[in-house]
């Protein structure tokens, strides 16, 4: 079994019911979850010109390589009606691997640790809440944390219902 860090967003639809969709999915299909963020509100990255999106991460532990659990991530999105239409542009879900314990990859298709983890305050205000000592699999982000610390204090938690999905299997 590995340990990976993942980071889900929605800004299409109902929002909530996209992201716990995608973590329903993904804890009966091979990534069982050990911890879920709270959801966070958080303004789009990238593209500007969109919706507000909910963001959160959640802790795994999966027998899946990292190649066939990104093939299931796709695959959750595409069920989730995710359209890539536009790079960085609205979606009704995105599933985002950033962290896995142990293992590295620099690939066309796919990069470990995710290259912008670190300068997204959507990523690090979930992460802060999960990791609150900002070390995760042996990396330290409390330089990205403090430098992104303005941007951090203006996200905010869900007002919405809390993000409760079993993580028993």
């Amino acid at each position: 079994m590995s340990r990976v860090l993942l980071s889900l967003g929605s800004n299409q639809g109902d929002r909530e019911e996209n992201i716990l969709n995608a973590l329903r999915a993904l804890h009966t299909r091979g990534a069982a979850l050990t911890r879920v963020s709270s959801f966070y509100e958080t303004p789009p990255w990238g593209n500007t010109l969109q919706s507000p999106f909910f963001n959160l991460c959640a802790e795994a532990d999966t027998a899946l390589s990292p190649y066939a659990l990104l093939s299931l991530l796709h695959t959750i999105e595409q069920e989730g009606g995710r359209e890539r239409k536009i790079h960085w542009g609205p979606r009704t879900i995105d599933i985002d691997i950033l962290l896995w314990e142990g293992v590295e990859v620099s690939e066309k298709h796919l990069t470990i640790p995710h290259p912008y983890w670190m300068e997204r305050a959507f990523v690090l205000a979930p992460l802060l809440e999960l990791f609150p000592q900002k070390k995760a699999y042996g990396y330290d982000f409390s330089a990205a944390a403090e430098a992104l610390a303005g941007e951090i204090t203006e996200i905010r938690r869900s007002k919405g219902r809390p993000c409760h999905i079993s993580t028993q299997r």
